[in-house]
């Protein structure tokens, strides 16, 4: 069984790589696809920034969680928990079958916004500090 990378940046190649994902599947309408990958892109960008900071790798998916380790290192963090609050629901609405509707465009697309917003403190922050 593959083991998951401890180096922070592979996390945050892969974060972009989901983030283009969640843009592309909005142009197509897919918004069930673009809210899983915007999920998976936020989760990333953390775990990215966390392991950056010496982190010990956890195996979670719950943004919510990442966040509170997140503001350990930073309570500015803290400004973004219920768009994480949010975004984590969609990890588990587009995985399982629950009888929810789908998240809307407009709803993913606002998301996305916020969580570009973090993306932006998660960079701005690695860039003043020294690399652990």
């Amino acid at each position: 069984m593959a083991k998951e990378s401890r180096y922070w940046k592979d996390w945050l190649d892969k974060a972009e790589k989901d983030l283009q994902r969640v843009e592309k599947r909005l142009e197509n309408g897919d918004t069930e696809d673009a809210a899983f990958h915007l999920q998976q892109a936020v989760e990333k960008y953390l775990k990215g920034y966390l392991l950056s900071k010496g982190w010990k790798f956890k195996p979670i998916h719950d943004l919510e969680r990442l966040l509170d380790d997140a503001a350990h290192f930073d309570s500015d963090f803290e400004r973004f928990r219920e768009i994480c609050q949010e975004i984590t629901s969609y990890y588990t609405e587009e995985r399982y079958p629950f009888f929810v509707s789908e998240p809307s465009k407009e709803e993913v697309a606002e998301a996305l916004e916020m969580a570009k917003e973090l993306v932006k403190r998660i960079f701005g922050k690695m860039r003043r500090e020294p690399e652990e």
